[in-house]
């Protein structure tokens, strides 16, 4: 149990595709550097595309990233955009997005891919807020959109979106 008084950082997952665009790269870069320059500590998947772009804008903002990997070989980890300053290694494959999402206290999808959707329903799920940035849209059988994720079209909204619903 924190101490009274003692401020708990928000933690906000940010999702995406180990395979994005130029576009979802620089989207994710800005939420990661508008996350860390908020205090916000940033949990991602720990590896290439969206995870390293995002690890990347929260690094060069000062801030704290948190890998959450699907392996259990921190040597195996490497991405070409260099090494997460905190990994956990969690050798449970894609079932470590349960620990990652509810690790967090909202979760920002950029871009998306099978296993984005299924951190993003995950998340629904256990109650999280989340925010989708030029990702999934779940629609039921008669083509309405289902209710959860909140739509938006910048880094800086969808930042302001997972943060005022962490708090």
């Amino acid at each position: 149990m924190p101490e009274v008084g003692r401020v708990v950082p928000i933690q906000v997952a940010v999702c995406g595709p180990a395979e994005c665009t130029p576009a979802e790269g620089e989207l994710a870069h800005e939420v990661g550097g508008l996350l860390a320059r908020a205090g916000a500590t940033v949990l991602c998947g720990g590896g290439p595309g969206v995870m390293a772009a995002v690890a990347r804008g929260a690094r060069d903002a000062g801030g704290l990233v948190v890998g959450v990997r699907p392996d259990a070989d921190r040597a195996a980890t490497r991405t070409p955009e260099g090494d997460f300053p905190v990994m956990v290694m969690t050798g449970m494959g894609q079932a470590r997005n349960v620990i990652l999402v509810l690790s967090a206290d909202a979760v920002i999808a950029v871009g998306g891919s099978w296993g984005t959707l299924s951190e993003v329903a995950l998340a629904m799920r256990r109650g999280r807020p989340v925010v989708s940035l030029g990702g999934w849209q779940v629609a039921d059988a008669a083509g309405r959109p289902v209710s959860g994720p909140v739509v938006v079209t910048t880094a800086a909204e969808a930042v302001r979106t997972a943060l005022e619903a962490a708090r």
